[in-house]
Formats: C-alpha cells, sequence, structure tokens
C-alpha cells in the first residue's frame, strides 16, 4: 500500500513493534491494545453501518443486512443468464486455450510475444503515437518475463486464472451456497458437500479453541489485579469482538450489493474514482478490463481481491477517501499490536521459564528484564528472517498457529482446572501427546516435505480434514493422552 519494497516494509514494521516492545512491558502492550482495538472498532464498523443505513434505512447492519440475500441471488441470477456476460466468459475460455498452446512451445511463443512487442513499440514511435500509448507499449514490452522459466509460471497461472473466470460469476460461487458441491446432486457432489461442510466446522473448532489458547492472550490475564476484573475484562472483549465478527458477513453481503447493484453496467468512461485510485496503489487490490470490448462494465471483467473489500468500502459507500485511511490504521494496529504480544510473550517465557528456572535461578529483577530485552530482539530478528523468505502465504500459517495453540495448552488447560485427578506426567503428556500429532499431520501433508522424504505427491488426509485444522486431532488426543498419563501416574505424583 506504500509503495516499499517487501523487505523494507518488514523493517519498518520490525521497529515499530521494537519500540514499543522496548519501551514498556505487558501492562503498557496491553493498553496500547486498547487504544489500537478502538480504531479497529470505529474503522470497520463506521463504513459497516453507512452502507446498512444508505442500503436499508438502518445502521444496524449485523440485523438488517438478510434482506439483501434475496437481492443478491436474483441479481446473480441475473448475471449468469446476461449475454455480455457469456461473451465475456466465453472470451476468457479463449483465453485460456491461447496460454495452453503458449505452454505447448514456451520458447518460441516466448520470442514470438518479444517480437512482437518490440514492433508495437516501434510503429507508435514511427508514427509518433501518444506518449501515453508508448509508455504502455514500453511496459508491455518490459513486463514479458525474461527467461521460458518465468514464462512458465506466469502463463501457469493466468491460464489458471482465465481458467476460473471462464466460470459463471467469475469464478465465485452463489453467495447463498453455504458450501461446495450439492447435497442433492451427483455421488461426486454429494461427497463435495460433506467434505466442505465438515472442514468448515473443524477450521472453526480450531479458530474457537486455539484462541482460548494462545500464549500472549493468556498472559493478559497478568496485568488484571484480580479474578473478578479478569472475567469483566473477559466478558467486554468477547462483546466487542462478537459485534465485530457479526459484522463481518453483513459487510460481505452489502459490498457485494453495491458493486452488483451500482457497480456493474457502468460506462467504463464514467466509472467511479475509487477505482482509478486503488489502481494506482496495487493493481492486485482492483483492476477493470473491458473484455468484450463493449465499454459497459460487466461483473466478470471485475478482479476485486480479498483485501480491498475492507479497504474501499468506505468509498463504495460514499464515504471520503480518509476514512479508509483510518480502516487501513486498524488493520495496521492489529497486526503490530499482536506482534509486541507475541514478541514480549516469547522473551519472556525464554528468560523466565527457561533461563532463570532451569539454568540460573539467582537472577535480579533488573538482569532479568535485560536479559528478557535481547531475547526479545533476537526472536524479532529471526521472525523477519523468516518473513522475509515468504514460506507461505499468511492466512494458511495464522490458521495452523491457531490449531498448535489449540492442541498444545487447551487440553491441559481444560483438565487441570475442570479436573482434580490431573497430575504432572499427565499434563506433559497430554501437551507432547496433542502437540505431536498436530505437528505430524501438518508435515505429513505437506508437498515439500512429501516431496524430501520421497513420498507420493498429495494428501494423506484423515477424514478428509485439511490440514489447516489439524487441532481437531491434536485436542483429541491431547485430553486422552491427559486423561491415561494422570491415571497411570496419580499414585506416585
Amino acid at each position: 500500500m506504500t509503495g516499499v519494497q517487501f523487505e523494507i516494509g518488514i523493517l519498518l514494521g520490525l521497529g515499530g513493534v521494537l519500540l514499543c516492545s522496548f519501551l514498556g512491558g505487558m501492562r503498557a502492550i496491553t493498553w496500547t491494545q486498547v487504544a489500537q482495538y478502538v480504531i479497529l472498532l470505529l474503522a470497520f464498523l463506521i463504513p459497516v453501518s453507512w452502507l446498512a443505513y444508505k442500503q436499508l434505512g438502518n445502521p444496524l447492519a449485523p440485523l438488517v443486512y438478510g434482506k439483501q440475500l434475496q437481492k443478491i441471488a436474483e441479481l446473480e441470477r441475473k448475471l449468469m443468464d446476461s449475454p455480455a456476460e457469456k461473451e465475456v466468459r466465453a472470451a476468457f475460455s479463449k483465453r485460456e486455450l491461447e496460454y495452453a498452446e503458449r505452454l505447448k512451445d514456451i520458447d518460441g511463443a516466448l520470442e514470438k510475444e518479444r517480437v512482437a512487442a518490440e514492433e508495437r513499440v516501434r510503429r507508435l514511435k514511427q508514427k509518433d503515437a501518444d506518449s501515453a500509448l508508448i509508455v504502455a507499449a514500453s511496459r508491455e514490452l518490459a513486463a514479458i518475463p525474461k527467461d521460458a522459466v518465468g514464462a512458465r509460471d506466469l502463463w501457469t497461472k493466468a491460464q489458471a486464472d482465465s481458467h476460473e473466470r471462464a466460470k459463471p460469476l467469475g469464478g465465485l460461487p452463489p453467495h447463498s451456497q453455504a458450501f461446495a458441491g450439492d447435497p442433492g446432486g451427483t455421488a461426486e457432489e454429494r461427497d463435495m458437500f460433506d467434505s466442505s461442510r465438515l472442514n468448515f466446522l473443524a477450521l472453526a473448532f480450531c479458530l474457537m479453541v486455539g484462541t482460548a489458547g494462545l500464549p500472549h492472550l493468556l498472559t493478559r490475564f497478568y496485568t488484571t489485579p484480580s479474578v473478578r476484573e479478569a472475567r469483566s475484562s473477559v466478558a467486554w472483549a468477547l462483546f466487542f469482538i462478537a459485534l465485530l465478527y457479526l459484522s463481518a458477513p453483513a459487510l460481505a453481503v452489502l459490498v457485494k450489493f453495491e458493486v452488483m447493484q451500482g457497480l456493474v453496467g457502468s460506462s467504463f468512461d464514467a466509472l467511479p474514482s475509487w477505482i482509478a485510485q486503488w489502481v494506482k496503489v496495487d493493481p492486485a487490490l482492483i483492476s477493470v478490463s473491458d473484455v468484450n470490448g463493449d465499454r459497459i462494465l460487466q461483473f466478470s471483467e471485475i478482479r476485486i481481491g480479498a483485501d480491498i473489500v475492507m479497504l474501499a468500502t468506505p468509498e463504495v459507500g460514499g464515504l471520503p477517501y480518509v476514512v479508509s485511511g483510518l480502516v487501513a490504521a486498524g488493520g495496521l494496529a492489529a497486526a503490530l499490536s499482536t506482534a509486541d504480544a507475541l514478541l514480549l510473550t516469547i522473551s519472556n517465557s525464554i528468560v523466565r521459564d527457561g533461563y532463570c528456572h532451569e539454568v540460573n535461578r539467582d537472577v535480579s529483577p533488573e538482569q532479568r528484564v535485560i536479559l528478557s530485552k535481547f531475547a526479545l530482539l533476537a526472536v524479532a530478528m529471526l521472525a523477519a528472517f523468516v518473513a522475509a523468505l515468504k514460506p507461505a502465504d499468511i492466512l494458511p500459517l495464522v490458521a495452523a498457529s491457531f490449531s498448535l495453540a489449540a492442541s498444545a495448552f487447551v487440553p491441559v488447560m481444560v483438565l487441570g482446572i475442570f479436573w482434580p485427578g490431573m497430575t504432572r506426567a499427565g499434563a506433559v503428556m497430554g501437551m507432547t501427546a496433542g502437540l505431536g500429532t498436530t505437528v505430524y499431520y501438518m508435515l505429513v501433508n505437506s508437498a515439500s516435505v512429501r516431496s524430501f522424504f520421497g513420498m507420493a505427491p498429495g494428501q494423506s488426509l484423515w477424514f478428509d480434514i485439511l490440514p489447516i485444522s489439524a487441532g481437531v486431532f491434536g485436542v483429541m488426543v491431547g485430553l486422552l493422552a491427559g486423561v491415561l498419563a494422570s491415571i497411570l501416574t496419580r499414585g506416585g505424583d
């Protein structure tokens, strides 16, 4: 969004996190997060409330947005039957075939495309064409892959993208369709429906249970002076979290209706200014192209990234651009405050639970604080290094952390709080077995790990549960292992 390089962005974020973490401790981070969460709530609720008031005359979006679902379903049916939309889908099908032909002879197709682009630039210069046309043609020439490997990657992705956009609604499922597949369809469609529904429930379980086991949330209770205030804090946190999460599906429906009703069918010469503004920021966020050449924007001609749904919502609803800045600030604040809390938790655990308890118990409070700051710096640099490598997309990594936290901590917490028979050996066994099961399931289904050990490509799934929801198995195994180990060791603990 800022235009800086990815690695520089990591360093800037790291600098902000370290500044906050070094200047204060967990209590300071808690109050910082209070302020940041106020920004996040305002940034989220103002646009969605305004859209609800604009469309339905009521700002309470979670209570009224259901009325738009029926309208969206009707609009989707019209779009699927629209002749103009069918022209766009046919154009994308043709593009898919063209990319398939290029991939059959990558070197020849690459040379042919480069020669054609150079000839186009030469002709424009000879005709003394408008400078904007020459610049655009030069950019197309510069964007051509340098070698066959780059061309293969680019064209393979483009072919897959064209394949998806050749489907009805640009490859999006109908908004009212809860899961993939069809419970009343063929055997394959029924299996797909059952699998997608099961994975949805498994992911929801891991996210909810994993939240209860996140270390940086558990340590929050050290910042409240009493059990009573800790319970009050949890109640208020749950209230605001529920308010935020219940507004998310409302946002999706209201923005989709605004795009389908107000944007689709517009002339390319009269598109809203916010589209051009966000295209300049990052074309991956949103882009439009006149695929069928009718100068009218069709739904399948719009490419919308997931992030733009949140960032551009204020302008979609007619609010000023500055509100989009507030939304971006809220998202950035949430990310950095989470990083602050995680770094403090990790560094304190290394120093207090590791070094001070197992290596050297004779450590003064001042020395412990200094060691914690050094550990925080080391962990932060390691995290920045790993982030610079881009090991995977951020969403799978975040979801995996919830599964790991759920399987490692939740079984032991539940048994330790509600079962008097829990023993130390049972706690250790429950944590080890739960975490080990989750890590094993994630690794054995990782493409890179399977390739390294010479295993067959694909995945070895249990009950069709995807690796992102491996915590389902880890929690169950952790509970069982904790109970069995406690029963077997109760007499000696």
